[in-house]
């Protein structure tokens, strides 16, 4: 089994920083991307930023120059560094790993959700 944690987040005043962790952990022969979306209430789950096994990062543009992702391979956990936060942020944070793992003689890659992290930004 494969288990994709997140911890972070919380009440932040708007212009303040936050960082999110997600781990991953369980039955893992490699992780592909990782990276971080988010849902608004009353909004579609949007992407916030990607980084490769490679560390090759992509990022939204509503984030750009104030969000960092990061990752520590060795830790099966990847990072985002939230600066300058606006109310517009204020969302519920999902990690998302691209996972490889082995199923009986065949090794398959599996999309893996964590359950979500609440970010409120105040103004």
């Amino acid at each position: 089994q494969v288990q994709v944690v997140e911890s972070g987040g919380g009440l932040v005043q708007a212009g303040g920083s936050a960082r999110l962790s997600c781990q991953a952990s369980g039955d893992i022969f490699a992780i592909n991307a990782m990276g971080w979306y988010r849902q608004a209430p009353g909004k579609q789950r949007e992407l916030v930023a990607t980084i490769t096994s490679g560390r090759t990062t992509n990022y939204a543009d509503s984030v750009k120059g104030r969000f960092t992702i990061s990752r520590d391979n060795a830790k099966n956990t990847v990072y985002l560094q939230m600066n300058s936060l606006k109310p517009e942020d204020t969302a519920v944070y999902y990690c998302n790993a691209e996972i490889k793992r082995r199923v009986v003689q065949t090794i398959g890659t599996y999309a893996y959700w964590g359950q979500g992290t609440q970010v409120t930004v105040s103004s």
